[in-house]
């Protein structure tokens, strides 16, 4: 078995390679776009949740505010060595995001439910990033991020 975020998980059914992956511990560079320093707000509690498992965190936001101990971005910062973006914003609102996003040079971008935008997932795939719709909550809490 093993626990992530108090839930358990059993590693019978993976593969080899992916019960490899869950025992180590790895930290991924993930910035969340679309922030918000509401605490009810799914990008509010990836923030937490990603921080609370190891993951240097970037939460970058319109309005500015404390996620934790992490203070909201409202600007776009030249971020190295990303790992992962991770979307709270709708496909309208993405359009103004994809030359930043694109110049972070991710590994991947997860579109969280209501994310989804195939279009841009193309692009992005084009250009070799991983481009995945899930979510991170569920990843996070399942081992799987």
């Amino acid at each position: 078995m093993y626990f992530c975020a108090d839930v358990k998980v059993s590693t019978d059914c993976l593969p080899t390679f992916n019960k490899a992956f869950l025992m180590e511990k790895t930290t991924k560079t993930t910035v969340i776009l679309g922030a918000s320093p509401k605490s009810d707000r799914y990008s509010f509690m990836a923030t937490e949740r990603l921080a609370n498992h190891g993951h240097p965190v970037f939460p970058i936001g319109i309005k500015a505010g404390q996620i934790g101990q992490h203070e909201i971005i409202t600007d776009r910062p030249s971020i190295s060595h990303v790992d992962t973006v991770t979307l709270y914003l709708n496909p309208t609102n993405q359009e103004d995001w994809k030359e930043y996003i694109f110049s972070l040079q991710p590994k991947r971008v997860i579109f969280n439910p209501g994310t989804e935008n195939p279009a841009f997932e193309n692009a992005l795939r084009n250009q070799n990033i991983e481009a995945l719709e899930a979510c991170t909550l569920v990843l996070l809490s399942t081992g799987l991020y």
